[in-house]
């Protein structure tokens, strides 16, 4: 019995996610019949079919073979760690005004 790959089970979950069928994502793509499919006896697909893939569902091609756990290269928690601390504190401060306008512009419902 063949292991699933990285690739194969983060393919199922992005087609899950999106909710549509196999056959029909292989149409939208322009692909053969089960050419999706066909991924799960552990081959890897081509450079450029992984980045069709990848650009189809929006995620990076690095995680789509398991090089990272981020779905996208831009990932919230990338950009932050990227910053300085004092963009880090400007941020926060950003954050809590905007979380204090938030609460006094809350309508709460009569009980």
């Amino acid at each position: 019995m063949i292991e699933e790959t990285i690739f194969y089970s983060r393919l199922k979950q992005e087609i899950k996610k999106s909710r549509k069928s196999t056959n029909q994502i292989e149409r939208e793509l322009g692909y053969s019949r089960n050419a999706l499919h066909n991924y799960k006896n552990g081959t890897e697909p081509s450079g450029n079919r992984l980045i069709e893939i990848a650009e189809y569902f929006h995620v990076s091609p690095k995680f789509l073979i398991g090089k990272t756990d981020f779905s996208s290269e831009n990932s919230p928690v990338i950009l932050f760690d990227q910053l300085s601390d004092i963009q880090k504190y400007e941020m926060l401060k950003l954050c809590h005004t905007w979380s204090e306008n938030l609460i006094k512009n809350v309508q709460l419902p009569d009980r």
